[in-house]
This record gives structure tokens, sequence and C-alpha cells, in this order.
């Protein structure tokens, strides 16, 4: 199997109060093609800032991203802009869909800005929307869908461009548990339909059992979890 995501040696250290505070020491990981891997680790961990840089929103002090085995620390910025948008998908805690736009049409969203016509970025749109159960759902604005309807319609969006890689930062865990249950279920059951790899931080220990492996961020370093 292809590596299309490798993390090596990446570093990341912020400064408060004026003082170094070292968040990654050197993480390293590797995604295979349509492989699914849980990242799990305590509040203030990382997580976040682990996926911002495998996503290329935040580039590390130290270390390389590699995207289908291409770098990117010397990539401009319109380089990195060109990859998160064709080749990395996310979902994140909080959905951030577009308030004046219908299910259809933030789902669509993605795909029209790449140039895909707008009858294609249609029949896209209404495929993926019915792979998360909400084909009847597709003509309402996010204010008249449930927290979780609004959550898998973000799925939805994230996997418009027919994405290599899906990075997912707690994507259910704004919502109750039962709700989140359906969401999770919906994302996984999309991700391996469509034969995307993902990398999904979770508290969730049943979530991530459900996944093909798991790793572990403590103390600013990853380690394989059983």
């Amino acid at each position: 199997m292809s590596a299309v995501l490798a993390i090596s040696g990446v570093q990341r250290t912020f400064t408060q109060a004026g003082r170094p505070l070292e968040i990654l020491r050197g993480v390293s990981l590797s995604l295979n093609a349509g492989e699914m891997v849980g990242l799990l680790g305590p509040s203030g961990s990382g997580k976040s800032t682990l996926l911002h840089i495998a996503g290329l929103l935040e580039h590390p002090n130290a270390g390389e991203v590699e995207i289908n085995g291409r770098a990117s620390a010397s990539l401009s910025s319109h380089e990195r802009t060109l990859i998160r948008r064709n080749e990395i998908g996310f979902v994140y805690q909080f959905h951030h869909l577009l308030g004046e736009f219908t299910a259809l049409e933030n789902v669509m969203m993605p795909m029209r800005i790449a140039g895909l016509s707008k009858e294609k970025a249609i029949t896209r749109a209404k495929e993926l929307l019915n792979n998360v159960g909400l084909t009847e759902r597709e003509t309402h604005l996010p204010s008249q869908l449930s927290g979780g309807e609004q959550q898998r319609v973000a799925i939805a969006r994230a996997m418009a461009n027919k994405p290599k890689i899906i990075l997912a930062d707690e994507p259910t865990g704004n919502l109750d548990e039962a709700t989140a249950e359906r969401v999770m279920k919906a994302l996984l059951k999309t991700i391996r339909g469509e034969g995307t790899a993902a990398l999904i931080a979770t508290h969730n220990r049943e979530v991530a059992a459900s996944l093909d492996r798991c790793v572990g961020l403590h103390d600013g370093k990853l380690k394989p979890i059983k």
C-alpha cells in the first residue's frame, strides 16, 4: 500500500507568556490509501495542531509533510491551497455551513470552486447527500436542519472533490450521544464507500475500535494503541 500522507519528524512550538511551549516533539505518521486511523489523546495534547499541519493549514517548526509523495515544506501558499482543495477533505467539530445556501448548494460549493460544471456538481452532491441519508433535506437551509443533519451535510461537503485524505477533528464532539453515533456511522460509511484514507481525532473508544488502527498523542509524541 502507498502512503497518501507521510508526516516525518514534525515539531511545533508556541510561545506562551514569553516561554516556549512544545506541542509536537518529532511526530511521525504514515497513512496508507484507504486506511482509517484514529488519533486519541487528552484535550490540549495537540491533536488539532497535528491535523492542521497534516492538512497544510499550519507550518511546523521542523519536519516534513508529504501528500501523495509530494513534500510540502517548500511549496507556495497557492500550491498548498490547491492541494487542500483537491486532495484533502476536512470535517470539524462545528459544521461551518454557509447559512444562506441549501444543503445541496453547500455540498456543491467546493466542486464549483474547483471548476466542475453545475450539472455534474448537482449530480455528485445529490449522490453524497443520499449516502448520508439526507436526500429529503437537500433543499433545506442549515437553520432548518438539526445539529446531526448539519454535520452530515458537512461530511458530504468534505467528500465533494473526491479527496485522497479526510482529516476529522472531533467530528461528533458537539453532539449528544445518540446523534453522535448516527453521524459517526454516516462518516465511516461514506469514507469507506469512497475508498478514502482518514485520520480521525476522537475521544470515543468505541469509534476508535471500529477503525483500522489507532495512535495516541501524549507529551508531544505519538504511540501506537492496541
